[in-house]
């Protein structure tokens, strides 16, 4: 069951007793999940939501120093199964995970919620008064979810008669790191809110789409750093794209086939292990839907290749505060979609 505290507590300076020797972000003792740039001096940096790291540790407290490149970056912690939410001040800082708990062991969880356009952090180190223990193992499977807003968990922890930010996005209860839990799988979820296939939720095509961030570490146009896709090999791949193409209309439909026939034969090249499943994405419904499931059928015949696969999704009204799917509607999603991601992989 998934615990986030609705209070937002803020990042604090750590006043504590010496440390055990510090361990970098990029420790063999911190075991890590999801797309990131490793440092040369052991801090990794990441933006895409979801990105998660792991310990083990002997002590009473913990505490990391981070880098945040504004004031939009939240992250949650996960101290022995209870969550709680961290808002980062801009640049360098000292934040208490955890402290006053009982001498022995314990699990530490640290998960970036923000969302890929609202800021770039930095974990740089861990501290604790006691020891580091060996890193978590992580599952053996590995999903790779690209997708957009609804991807990447935005609006869940909204907020009703308030006005949208940074702190409402939560990818913990997103659709896909749920199914994540659901199948004993990591996951990656390579996302950007308002970005499509071809064409943003305005109708830009000269920023990064899909077929751009999906070979980015950190998908900024003024500070791309590149993915090496051997860095994580998938055994399935979720393409869940094409809400923002149709917010300005139906796409033509040649030039958007074209596109997601590339797209594909680029995954396939990219991850031969990986089977690949086309899906509509939580929002769209009636005619958009229907056009969207008919562009996505052709792209499957066009490929012509047994690890493409067509998956239905339905479409989520959100609510009256906010037109991303809730918490509950990302558990229907879960529900949607679970038993046809089962049933192509085997699982």
């Amino acid at each position: 069951m998934l615990l986030v505290l609705g209070v937002n507590v803020r990042a604090q300076k750590f006043e504590g007793r010496a440390a055990t020797p510090q361990i970098a972000a990029a420790d063999p003792h911190v075991a890590r999940m999801g797309r990131m740039e490793v440092r040369p001096d052991g801090g990794v940096r990441f933006s895409y939501p979801g990105v998660s790291f792991f310990l083990n540790f002997e002590g009473t407290w913990l505490s990391a120093s981070v880098q945040a490149s504004g004031e939009q970056n939240y992250l949650d912690v996960i101290v022995d199964g209870a969550a709680r939410k961290l808002h980062l001040d801009k640049g360098a800082q000292t934040l208490v995970l955890a402290q006053g708990l009982a001498p022995g062991k314990h699990t530490a969880q640290i998960v970036n919620r923000t969302e890929t356009w609202q800021g770039i952090a930095t974990l740089l180190a861990f501290d604790t008064d006691g020891k580091w223990s060996a890193a978590p193992q992580l599952p053996a499977r590995k999903l790779l979810l690209l997708g957009d807003s609804v991807t990447c968990g935005a609006s869940i922890d909204r907020v009703a008669g308030e006005k949208s930010t940074p702190a409402w996005s939560d990818p913990r209860a997103s659709y896909g790191m749920l199914m994540a839990q659901q199948l004993n799988s990591q996951v990656q979820l390579v996302c950007y809110g308002g970005r499509g296939l071809i064409r943003t939720y305005d109708g830009k095509t000269n920023e990064l789409n899909l077929a751009e961030f999906y070979g980015m570490t950190i998908p900024t146009l003024s500070d791309a750093v590149k993915w090496d896709q051997r860095e994580y090999r998938p055994d399935a791949i979720l393409v869940a794209i094409g809400t923002n193409d149709m917010t300005l209309g139906i796409p033509e439909r040649e030039q958007y086939v074209q596109a997601y026939v590339s797209l594909v034969r680029t995954l396939l090249k990219d991850h031969p292990q990986a089977q690949i499943m086309l899906t509509e994405g939580g929002i769209l419904r009636d005619e958009k839907q229907v056009a969207l499931r008919s562009y996505i059928a052709e792209t499957v015949r066009r490929v012509d290749d047994q690890r493409v696969h067509a998956i239905a999704s339905t479409g989520y009204p959100g609510d009256a505060t906010d037109g991303h799917p809730t918490r509950e509607q990302n558990i229907s999603i879960v529900n949607d979609l679970l038993p046809q991601v089962r049933a192509v992989m085997r699982w």
